[in-house]
């Protein structure tokens, strides 16, 4: 290959040897860097691998192509193409055996001197050599040699003189002038290649057309006319798919539709050099246009399509760089999973290269991760361990949804346990709805359903329209001090107590109630600040020594008892002054703002106010018994803002189901991904406006798709049902029902609306009870409905009684209006989905459900005689089956 760029052969037996193909044959060895097979002075390929050279050998001037014999003996064995057309035989410095020398050094002439485009060793029949040779005059192309022949030429002793004559061989028992078959009269030769699925036939690049050659019959030939004649290369996995290319374009042929190319690369602005098909990866095609450093990758994807359609394969194209520097060549590795190894044109530097591939994900809506990355497919599941790693929160709204979480409309605090009663925000939030559902109640049984609006508006609104606030001075109950603290109270100020749950009804403040279920709870230092707060220090010393004698109680609330019991009112006294300084190393938040409480002055309970764990409800009950009409609204207004910016859903007290409500919802939503109980607490009573707000929208269908990609379909219905009873304008129209095929009208309507009198059922062909009947005809022209095709009976429902007529009404896969009443949690229920009408939306035939589920577990055509219909196939639900048991 003297004077162009070199090219590279992969040895077809050793993984760790190739060859260097220019102005000389060099063979190298390619190992770990290091390791004894490389040595010192090996050529670094990349950061893990170094080539050695084993050989070089310079006795085949003008090469022009080589070939490298395909078995396993002779050892490293190539054919060398020449410029005047002689193809020889040589190796490259290895132990010969016998059969090895016999074969190197030896020649293949042809008749005229030209040169020699391109080799191909046979694959199966090894002993045959094929090849391509430019034009002249009237002689062949393409010759095909037997490397075992030594015949000559009818006038063997002047051919042999004449050989020697001209090359100065005196062997003349090396060279070989007459070729086994002889090929393409007439024209040029300029690539070719052996088809893998028959040893007898070649397929070459010729001048003006593709040819296929049978040996079996060389007078014949398949040919296409094309200019894609250079570089021909058959698909290694798929044996009818060849590849070719003319200047700055690649044609992709099938051999089984030879007329035109199936496919044609984009085209290149400059001229190809090489083109290859990956041996180890199926459908990846590499190429290589001239002075380019990368090599640019086509990802041949098919997908099945009809019988006929002549569609184009999917083409994911792409392009890697190798090295730096201009590429002269490259050539794949024939095991190593995308490797190749490249050739600069100018130095004959080398690199090693792995190709990686297209990473591709799949991300299941059970939280599953699947990625393929060549042949290895991974698969990433959600750790199941508690404690470790806390859920993804797609996780737990799976598992709340399993739960039933937000149906719970009756004890709504209930929620939170049912979604796991571990998180403290989703605790407070339920109990926030909870309260407010129990208020409105009350307010509908006193028929002042006026202040509804007022209690979903939230504690902001409601201590904004506060009016008639009383200031009075309570004293600390059963003792004898006589420091008096000043409260404030109104009707507003109760309601806000009361949705803290710290008062049950009236107006009174009783927190009894809510101390004892304090106690129950285990909530010993909350209750005792409850009690302090309520101006009562016996009882919240009380408290303090019950939850110390307890099982599991801490014996240090004795000491904070003891404590208590020293409180005096005096300003300098030593008691202040070592509870300001020593409180905050409490480290329960209720104990120290007990202390805080105690010592700050009247007017000014920052310390209790501003004390972030503590919860909200707490907080904000605190104010409205002790600031001010001109403090308490700018308390909660800034509470509010701190509550709305960290999407923290204790804030719902204060927002209330109102726009800012919502503005607080996003903020959660957005730190969390939690549409579950966005869509959820959204419902609770809100108004309609607030429902009809884009993005309670999006959460709400987010959601509903989720339970869709999970397969909880029973549960996505569920929850239409409980979206419908709480915003009644949700409730989609029908969209879908049976009508006659002869007077078009709707027989779930018909049904429905028939009086119960005169001969009743009788008249439209339905005999027997009617809570037991058939309506085998329409209801409205008497024509009757159409058979099934398995059981030929005509098709009809058993139907129930319809509530409050005392007759039955027909249900099938489509509804009328008059079911938007039915209950579907009475226990009258409708009729069973094996009777309803089904039928193929292709072919319109169709039966009863149970008929149709059945036939299809065993077949997949339609039952209907002729018809070949795959009618459960057409649907890509079909088969699928759901997730939810309920």
């Amino acid at each position: 290959m003297s004077g162009s760029k070199p090219d590279i052969l992969w040895s077809p037996h050793h993984p760790d040897r190739y060859v260097i193909c220019d102005s000389e044959l060099g063979l190298y060895r390619i190992g770990p860097v290091g390791s004894a097979e490389t040595k010192a002075g090996a050529l670094p390929l990349s950061e893990e691998t170094a080539a050695t050279l084993l050989a070089i050998n310079s006795d085949t001037p003008y090469m022009k192509c080589v070939a490298w014999y395909p078995k396993q003996e002779p050892e490293c064995l190539l054919a060398v193409g020449q410029a005047n057309g002689r193809v020889v035989l040589t190796s490259l410095g290895q132990s010969h055996n016998s059969k090895c020398k016999e074969l190197v050094g030896k020649e293949f002439v042809p008749k005229h001197a030209r040169q020699c485009n391109t080799l191909a060793w046979n694959p199966v029949d090894s002993n045959w050599l094929a090849a391509g040779l430019d034009k002249h005059r009237a002689d062949f192309s393409i010759l095909i040699w037997d490397i075992h022949s030594n015949k000559f030429t009818s006038e063997a002793s002047m051919a042999a003189d004449k050989i020697r004559l001209l090359s100065g061989d005196t062997d003349s028992g090396m060279v070989v002038t007459k070729p086994l078959y002889e090929l393409g009269q007439n024209d040029a030769c300029l690539s070719l290649c052996w088809l893998p699925r028959d040893q007898k036939l070649l397929l070459a690049g010729m001048h003006r057309n593709l040819a296929i050659f049978d040996l079996r019959n060389t007078s014949q030939k398949t040919f296409v006319n094309t200019k894609a004649i250079q570089g021909v290369t058959v698909d290694p996995h798929f044996h009818d798919r060849v590849a070719s290319f003319f200047e700055g374009q690649v044609a992709i042929w099938d051999l089984r539709k030879f007329e035109k190319p199936v496919l044609t690369l984009t085209e290149q602005p400059k001229p190809l050099t090489k083109v290859a098909w990956c041996p180890t990866r199926t459908g990846l095609l590499a190429t290589l246009t001239r002075d380019s450093n990368i090599v640019r990758l086509y990802d041949m994807q098919h997908t099945p399509t009809p019988i006929g359609d002549e569609t184009e394969p999917t083409i994911i194209e792409r392009s890697v760089q190798p090295c730096d520097s201009l590429i002269g060549s490259f050539a794949w590795h024939p095991s190593s999973q995308n490797r190749m190894v490249v050739v600069s044109a100018a130095n004959r530097a080398m690199t090693d290269f792995t190709v990686f591939e297209r990473i591709s994900l799949a991300w299941s809506s059970t939280t599953s991760l699947m990625w393929a990355c060549g042949r290895h497919l991974y698969e990433c599941s959600e750790d199941g361990a508690e404690g470790t790693v806390d859920q993804d929160i797609a996780t737990k709204m799976r598992q709340r949804a399993q739960s039933r979480y937000g149906h719970d409309t009756v004890q709504v605090w209930k929620n939170h346990l049912l979604a796991g009663g571990d998180d403290p925000q989703l605790k407070s939030l339920w109990y926030d709805l909870y309260f407010m559902k129990q208020y409105t109640e009350d307010m509908e049984l006193k028929q002042q359903g006026n202040k509804q609006s007022l209690v979903y508006s939230g504690i902001k609104n409601i201590v904004k329209s506060s009016s008639g606030t009383t200031e009075n001075r309570r004293c600390w109950s059963c003792t004898e001090r006589q420091t008096d603290m000043r409260r404030y109270h109104s009707e507003e100020r109760s309601l806000a107590l009361r949705l803290c749950g710290w008062i049950s009804r009236g107006s009174d403040i009783d927190v009894e109630p809510f101390l004892r279920s304090l106690e129950q709870e285990g909530e010993w230092e909350r209750a005792a600040a409850v009690a302090l707060f309520n101006m009562d220090i016996r009882r919240a010393i009380q408290i303090l020594n019950k939850g110390a004698s307890t099982e599991k109680g801490d014996v240090n609330l004795n000491v904070v008892a003891m404590a208590l019991s020293g409180y005096t009112d005096e300003k300098s006294s030593l008691w202040r002054e070592m509870c300001s300084s020593l409180r905050l190393q409490l480290k329960n938040p209720y104990l120290c703002v007990m202390f805080a409480f105690l010592t700050s002055e009247a007017g000014a309970y920052d310390g209790v106010l501003y004390e972030s764990s503590v919860a909200v409800r707490d907080r904000v009950a605190f104010a409205c018994m002790f600031l001010s009409d001109a403090q308490l609204p700018r308390y909660v207004e800034k509470l509010t803002t701190e509550m709305k910016e960290a999407g923290n859903l204790e804030g719902i007290l204060l927002t209330g189901l109102t726009k800012d409500g919502v503005d607080l919802m996003e903020s959660y939503v957005d730190r969390t991904g939690d549409v579950q109980t966005a869509s959820f607490c959204m419902l609770k009573g809100s108004p309609g406006e607030v429902v009809k707000d884009p993005r309670v929208q999006c959460w709400i269908e987010n959601y509903r798709n989720l339970l869709d990609a999970w397969r909880f379909w029973h549960k996505r219905a569920e929850f239409d049902i409980h979206r419908s009873k709480l915003d009644p304008s949700s409730k989609p129209l029908a969209q879908v029902f049976v009508s006659c095929n002869f007077c078009g009208k709707s027989i779930s309507y018909s049904c429905a609306a028939m009086p119960h009198q005169g001969r009743g059922f009788s008249q439209y062909g339905v005999s027997g009870s009617p809570t037991k009947s058939k309506v085998t005809s329409c209801p409205g022209c008497r024509k009757p409905l159409p058979r099934c095709a398995l059981c030929l009976m005509n098709m009809g429902t058993p139907v129930s009684n319809c509530p409050g007529t005392g007759h039955g009404r027909a249900r099938h896969s489509g509804t009328g209006k008059s079911d938007e009443k039915v209950d579907l949690t009475r226990e009258n229920k409708l009729a069973q989905f094996n009777n309803w009408f089904t039928w193929c939306h292709n072919c319109r035939h169709g039966g009863h459900a149970g008929h149709m589920l059945s036939w299809f577990r065993d077949h997949t055509e339609c039952p209907v005689s002729a018809c070949t219909c795959k009618c459960m196939q057409l649907d890509t639900t079909g088969n699928l089956v759901p997730s939810d048991s309920s």
